[in-house]
């Protein structure tokens, strides 16, 4: 049965974001990282491994009881690569590809997951896929397995960045059906247009102050 396994990157220092740990910060009801650990275990994703570095207790306390495997990269400082190799080497079951999944898009729905998944599964000619909403290139992205075999023989900076950059014939864009993979949250003015966007699709009230998060 061919399946797509994921790694999860909650190890960022979130330095962008005022002081806050953004992974915390609500989104819907809950904290950001749960949010993203629960839409990714509640899709037909085989295999999860979520990917700490900063604030490596607080990262787990946001997961909190959720039946997902937690591993801790000790060279987060190094960069984001480093938990993309990190997250690569501690996958157990063989797959046909590997999600690379960042933490910090609060638009992500399951809907969005099966769809990658079944592009690459059954409409991908080439060994990657990256997702675009009106031709922006997102996240997350899916690669083949047998280039998680070539990462981790090399030096884990050089990652899926310069093997999309340089190998454009190996990639597959998909155009999705919402933003949802173009949005992220780096700065305290984008979890503020987060909470308005939020605020005028659920025609709701919300505190806006990302100093101080609901």
């Amino acid at each position: 049965m061919k399946r797509v396994s994921a790694i999860l990157l909650a190890a960022g220092e979130s330095r962008r974001m005022g002081g806050i740990n953004k992974l915390s910060l609500p989104v819907a009801g809950e904290p950001l990282l749960r949010r993203t650990a629960g839409i990714l275990m509640n899709s037909s994703l085989y295999e999860i491994v979520v990917v700490t570095g900063y604030e490596q207790h607080a990262a787990r306390d946001l997961l909190g009881d959720l039946p997902i495997r937690i591993i801790h990269n000790a060279h987060y400082s190094e960069g984001q690569m480093s938990s993309v190799h990190c997250g690569m080497a501690a996958l157990r079951e063989p797959c046909e590809g590997v999600m690379v999944c960042l933490s910090d898009q609060p638009l992500l729905e399951t809907g969005d997951i099966e769809q990658l998944v079944d592009s690459f599964l059954h409409r991908c000619p080439t060994s990657v896929l990256v997702p675009t909403w009106q031709d922006q290139r997102g996240n997350p992205i899916i690669l083949s397995s047998r280039h998680c075999g070539e990462i981790l023989a090399g030096r884990p900076n050089l990652g899926c960045k310069k093997l999309i950059e340089n190998n454009p014939g190996l990639v597959t864009t998909l155009e999705m059906n919402s933003d949802h993979v173009v949005i992220d949250l780096d700065t305290p003015a984008d979890y503020q247009r987060l909470l308005q966007r939020l605020e005028a699709e659920n025609n709701t009230t919300v505190e806006i102050n990302p100093g101080n998060p609901p």
